[in-house]
């Protein structure tokens, strides 16, 4: 009997490996099928995201639900997974999940003889919209989950699409990697739930807060969007303020005051992310917030020295004096230590990277001043940039002698 199993086993996922590549692409086409429904109702905050299922994942599932029982042919297991293909809504609250569906629902208005809908401009992806959404899961919570069908040369495959808000993307993965993906057996079970259970309760008091802010923004400020920008970046340097002191103090047993820093590391975000119009705030907002989040589960050490993973690159002498005064000071110095360990956790990849980046920023400010452009004004192109270039270099030696994190504060 175990022969016959892992044979079945082996038989299915062969089965899924060999037609992995066509998968992939019916999954992009389902994604950008959709990312074009949800951008034509202006449903600007949103993201999709796709996968095919892994190989791992589908021997769990065979064996968990013993589908090696159910089955008799490896390719019938195939023809009949629904999630074999995962398409996933991304939205900003929970009550966005809904004006998301209520859109789907209008768009697949046509129904086929078997009981799927589709919409004429694409016939060969179709869901089951007849079944109640949002379902109610096992755990007691809900979550929309809707069966779909994508078919392309006479080959029909299934596909699950979810329509998830920021804090149910959270949840999810809590609850997949602590309850359904953990194989021991678990004690307490209650205490277990009722942890569960506080951590969901939780995350919703975050949704609705998130979004009392959102609509708060919507309201103030609406004609002026210079003020609203300077607003979300106060938000973002006060959360990670609030995050990082918390772990300070449990670190070190005190507070050092870094909030200037913290509105530093919030303008210097923004800015090399290229946010220009409000949408793009809102993007790194959500962005920002979700990394903040994995970084509030993590320990961090005050007192730890900073590595580069490379020795440093600068482009120009402003960077360089600037950059290697700051690296002399940066293991001595606790301000600049706390100001790029920040940085770096915020800011994933490479430190090196990261510095190098944030020098061209600090630069950048420099260059931008309005009293360097009455330069021009006054002198040619050749002479202004000479002086231009003579004054940063003045300003990178003064920065040298004072080595003050004020120097990098607006």
């Amino acid at each position: 009997m175990e022969l016959e199993l892992f044979s079945f086993v082996k038989g299915v996922t062969e089965c899924l490996e060999s037609s992995r590549s066509e998968l992939l692409n019916a999954c992009k086409d389902i994604e950008l099928y959709f990312e074009e429904i949800l951008s034509a109702h202006n449903e600007g905050h949103f993201k999709i995201t796709s996968r095919v299922k892994s190989t791992l994942s589908l021997k769990e599932k065979i064996l968990r639900n013993s589908y090696y029982k159910k089955y008799k042919f490896p390719e019938q297991l195939i023809a009949n997974l629904s999630d074999l293909i995962g398409i996933r809504v991304e939205c900003r609250f929970i009550e966005d999940e809904n004006e998301i569906y209520k859109v789907l629902r209008k768009h697949f208005s046509q129904k086929n003889s078997e009981g799927y809908y589709y919409n004429s401009i694409n016939k060969n992806i179709r869901l089951e919209l007849e079944s109640e959404q949002p379902q109610k899961q096992k755990n007691g919570f809900e979550i929309f989950r809707i069966d779909g069908l994508y078919e392309n040369n006479n080959k029909t495959v299934n596909f699950e699409l979810q329509i998830k808000s920021l804090v149910n993307v959270f949840w999810g993965e809590i609850e997949h990697k602590v309850i359904y993906k953990n194989s021991n057996y678990t004690l307490g079970n209650q205490f277990l739930k009722n942890i569960m259970l506080s951590i969901k309760e939780n995350l919703l008091m975050i949704d609705n807060q998130l979004l009392a802010i959102d609509n708060q923004f919507n309201k103030m400020n609406a004609i002026d969007p210079t003020v609203r920008k300077g607003q979300l970046e106060t938000l973002l340097a006060k959360i990670i303020y609030d995050i990082y002191s918390i772990k300070m103090k449990n670190s070190i047993g005190f507070i050092v005051d870094f909030r200037d820093s913290c509105d530093t590391i919030m303008k210097y975000i923004f800015r090399t992310n290229n946010a220009e119009k409000l949408a793009d705030y809102s993007d790194i907002l959500l962005k920002t917030l979700a990394r903040l989040n994995d970084i509030s589960k993590n320990d961090i050490s005050f007192n730890s020295e900073i590595k580069f993973e490379r020795k440093l690159c600068f482009e120009d002498e402003f960077c360089n004096i600037i950059g290697n005064t700051i690296v002399m000071s940066i293991n001595n110095d606790f301000k600049w230590n706390l100001f790029f360990r920040i940085l770096f956790e915020i800011e994933l990849g490479n430190n090196a990277e990261d510095f190098e980046t944030f020098m061209k920023f600090i630069q950048n400010r420099f260059y931008s001043n309005k009293s360097f452009a009455k330069l021009y004004l006054s002198f040619d192109k050749e002479e202004a940039n000479k002086i231009l270039n003579l004054l940063m270099k003045e300003i990178a030696y003064s920065f040298k002698i004072i080595d003050s994190i004020k120097f990098i504060y607006e």
